[in-house]
This record gives structure tokens, C-alpha cells and sequence, in this order.
């Protein structure tokens, strides 16, 4: 399929650089090129290093606009100053993207089922292998135009519930977007892939028995029906991230008029409710995947059926929702969109 996720870059760059003498350069657009870098990089060798992902969409009427930046830009600094690395100013943050997407927008295809997915990265560059925080530092924007990370339809994928290994601990690195996190996630993930499932499920470190996240996504589930219907979501106590497209889900869900609280759900709780029927839907979200249903749960020898197994009303309610903001045929919330002008 053209367009898979994370092959299809654009054709232009943003870099800058920090050093202690001088701070950050002037922002530099130029082609989408390889870079040169010492066998000494700090970020290759001690992985400090963070990025982010948000997405620009083409409305209607052509007009391109990108989906909460100024969040996005007060993330990426809260993960680089948990690496020690200098933070990028909000202005900065912003003006990277209008220079990009001024440059790059059309190669966005006038095609509601496609987006520009932007990935700014902010990494060590200083040669030398000293055990400390670096003291130069590199910053890079790129882009590529994306479907949706399963699929353009809104079908249920399968998960299994990840035992063996932990993604977080309390007091580490789970609320931020460090690459550090996920790595060490592609084994639980590829063994979930052989078990017949698309994603891993998340536990606790601890007690191994609290939901945290899917994937590198955040998890909600539904219980009850028709306006009995309310939202619960994992609280975030350190250990995972604090999604931007999560946010806007509990957002649209007040909008919608179903109730939303952060409260722990065990495995037990998610398996008895899905069998007794008290919990009705789950799904998965984030920048990349959107809104994603959970039809079925893996968790060793068991497994048990979300719902009717397939999108439920209030997963498929809170999608559109926010697609029709990402498209502009819904008014946003102030201060999430940006519109870039064409270059």
C-alpha cells in the first residue's frame, strides 16, 4: 500500500544547532538529506535523545493546518529537559513547522484519508564519550505523508496482554518521549505478533496487573450504553505518556456528553466487565493511530471478546469527532489548530 507509515518523506529539512557559547542557531530549511555525524555522538552512544509526532491536515477548502502544535512544543521541551538536553522555545517550535510546511505541503494529495505526519527530533551531536550531558546539540524536523497506522477503515484489532516485560517504572522515563522507551518494546511487541495479536498491552511494573498503555498509545474503555455511557482512562501517575490526541478525547467526550474520569482498571476488571457486559468498548488512541477499537484481548491461554468485538458507538463517535476537526468540517477548540500559509 503507498503511504505506509514512516516511508514517504517530503523533500525539505529544518535543522538548527545549541551550544553552550552560543544557543540556538537560525532555523535552516534545506533538502531532505543524510547526515554526518562523529562515531563519538553522545545520542548514538548514551541515547539522549527526544522527539515528538503530531500531524498536519488538508481541510476542505485546501488550506493545511496543523493539529495542536503549541501542546506538541510544551511536550517535546518537558521530554528534553528530563534528558538534560536545552528545551527548543515554543517560537521556534513553531516556526520550524511553517517553514517545513510551506516548503512540503503539497506533496500532502488533496485525500481526506491521508496526513502529513511531522516528527521533530532534538538530539545530543557533541563528540565525546564523557559521561555527562552533552554540550552541543541538534535539532531536526522532517515529514512524511501517512494513512492511518492500521488501517483506513475502522476495524478492531486484537491485543495481548504483555507479562513478561515492563515498558515504565515510577520515576523513569515513561512520560516522555524518549527514544529510550521504545526499543526495548519491539520484542514484547514482535512476540505479540506471533501470538496473532497487532499490539502489546501494558502492565504495571509493580503489581503487573494495572493498565497502562497499548502500544505506544493511551487505552480508554467504556462502560455502560446510550447515556449511561461514561469513560475511563488510566491516570497519568509518571509511567505513561500524556497524549495529546488523549486529551482531546476527554475533551470531545464532555462535548459529546459522556462522562470521562482517570482511574485505574486491572486486567481482572477488564476481562470480568467485557464478560458480564458492564464494559461495552475500548480503544486505543493516538496521533498516529487516532481512534482505534479493541476487539479482542489475548492474556495467555484465556482470552475474551470486547463489546461485540468491533467499533462501538462511543469509539465511533469520538473518531469522527475529532476527524471532522483534523478536516475542518467541525469548528476546533481555541488554540488547536494552525494554519500554514503556502510557500
Amino acid at each position: 500500500m503507498p503511504h505506509e507509515f514512516g516511508e514517504s518523506f517530503t523533500r525539505h529539512m529544518v535543522t538548527a544547532e545549541w551550544s553552550v557559547e552560543e544557543g540556538w542557531s537560525t532555523l535552516r530549511l534545506g533538502p531532505f538529506a543524510d547526515l554526518s555525524l562523529s562515531p563519538a555522538t553522545v545520542g548514538l552512544h548514551y541515547g539522549q535523545s527526544v522527539f515528538e509526532g503530531l500531524k498536519a491536515y488538508r481541510r476542505g477548502d485546501g488550506a493545511v493546518e496543523v493539529f495542536r502544535p503549541v501542546d506538541h512544543s510544551a511536550r517535546f521541551a518537558r521530554s528534553a529537559e528530563r534528558l538534560a538536553i536545552p528545551p527548543l522555545p515554543d517560537e521556534v517550535f513553531l516556526e520550524a513547522l511553517d517553514l517545513l510546511l510551506a516548503a512540503d505541503q503539497e506533496d500532502l494529495p488533496d485525500d481526506p484519508a491521508l496526513s502529513l505526519y511531522l516528527r521533530p527530533l532534538l538530539f545530543a551531536s557533541e563528540a565525546n564519550l564523557a559521561l555527562r550531558p552533552a554540550r552541543t546539540y541538534t535539532f531536526l524536523l522532517i515529514a512524511f505523508v501517512t494513512r492511518g497506522f492500521f488501517s483506513d477503515t475502522v476495524d478492531a484489532v486484537t491485543v495481548r496482554i504483555g507479562r513478561e516485560y515492563s515498558r515504565a517504572v515510577s520515576g523513569g522515563t515513561g512520560d516522555v518521549k524518549f527514544g529510550g522507551n521504545y526499543a526495548p518494546a519491539y520484542l514484547a511487541q514482535e512476540q505479540a505478533v506471533r501470538e496473532g495479536s497487532r499490539q502489546v498491552v501494558w502492565l504495571d511494573a509493580a503489581e503487573r496487573r494495572w493498565v497502562e498503555e497499548l502500544g505506544a498509545m493511551n487505552l480508554f474503555f467504556v462502560f455502560g450504553t446510550g447515556s449511561e455511557a461514561r469513560l475511563v482512562t488510566p491516570p497519568c501517575s509518571g509511567t505513561l505518556l500524556p497524549g495529546i490526541t488523549r486529551d482531546s478525547v476527554m475533551v470531545l467526550a464532555d462535548r459529546l456528553g459522556v462522562p470521562v474520569t482517570e482511574e485505574g482498571i486491572t486486567v481482572d476488571q477488564w476481562r470480568q466487565g467485557s464478560r458480564d457486559g458492564s464494559l461495552t468498548e475500548a480503544f486505543a488512541c493516538g496521533t498516529a493511530a487516532v481512534v482505534t477499537p479493541v476487539g479482542l484481548v489475548l492474556d495467555g491461554e484465556e482470552s475474551w471478546q470486547v463489546g461485540a468485538g468491533k467499533a462501538g458507538p462511543v469509539t465511533l463517535a469520538l473518531r469522527d469527532a475529532l476527524l471532522d476537526i483534523h478536516t475542518g468540517r467541525a469548528p476546533a477548540p481555541d488554540g488547536w489548530l494552525r494554519t500554514v500559509a503556502r510557500g
